[in-house]
C-alpha cells in the first residue's frame, strides 16, 4: 500500500491530512510520501484536483466526478455537512478500509488489464494520470485528449 500526498507549496493543511492520515492507519507499516506540486502540468499528471489530495496507490480516496486537476485549495465535507481543508481520521479509515486492491493484469486472461477503467476500477475512483497507459484510441466525435475546447460567447450581428 502507498498513500502519497500533494500539496501546494505551504499548504496550512498538509501537516494536518499528514497527522490524520497516520493516525487513520492504526499503527500499519505504511510509509506516507508527501509531494509539492506547483504547477498545472504537474497536477493534471498526478491527478490533483486542489490541495492536499490523498492518493491511495496512485488512486483519489474521495474523488470528485467532474473535478478538474488544479493547484488551488480543496475543501471536503464531512457528513453533517461542515467543511474542512483536510478529510477527518473518520473519512481516512472509512476509505481506507474500503478500498480493495484492482485485480492483477495475469488475472484477465480474457480481458484488456484497463477493463475497470471505464467503470470507475470497480468503485475504486478514478486512477491518476502518471499510471495510465498511453492510448491510441480514440472515441468517435471527441477531440484528443490534449486538445481544450473553450467556448466563446456567441455575437448576435
Amino acid at each position: 500500500m502507498r498513500i502519497t500526498i500533494l500539496t501546494v507549496p505551504n499548504c496550512p493543511n498538509a501537516p494536518v491530512v499528514r497527522e490524520r492520515t497516520t493516525a487513520a492507519l492504526d499503527g500499519r507499516n505504511t510509509e506516507v510520501q508527501l509531494i509539492e506540486v506547483r504547477e498545472d502540468d504537474e497536477a493534471a499528471r498526478w491527478g490533483m484536483t486542489g490541495s492536499p489530495t490523498v492518493l491511495l496507490d496512485g488512486v483519489d480516496l474521495f474523488p470528485v466526478p467532474g473535478a478538474p486537476t488544479s493547484v488551488s485549495c480543496r475543501l471536503y465535507r464531512d457528513a453533517d455537512g461542515h467543511t474542512d481543508g483536510a478529510p477527518s481520521i473518520q473519512a481516512l479509515r472509512r476509505a481506507l478500509s474500503s478500498t480493495t486492491p484492482a485485480p492483477a493484469a495475469e488475472a484477465l486472461e480474457c480481458c484488456e488489464a484497463d477493463l475497470l477503467d471505464p467503470i470507475g476500477r470497480a468503485g475504486r475512483g478514478r486512477r491518476a494520470p502518471a499510471e495510465r497507459a498511453p492510448s491510441t484510441k480514440q472515441c468517435r466525435g471527441t477531440s484528443p485528449p490534449t486538445a481544450r475546447r473553450r467556448s466563446r460567447p456567441h455575437s448576435n450581428p
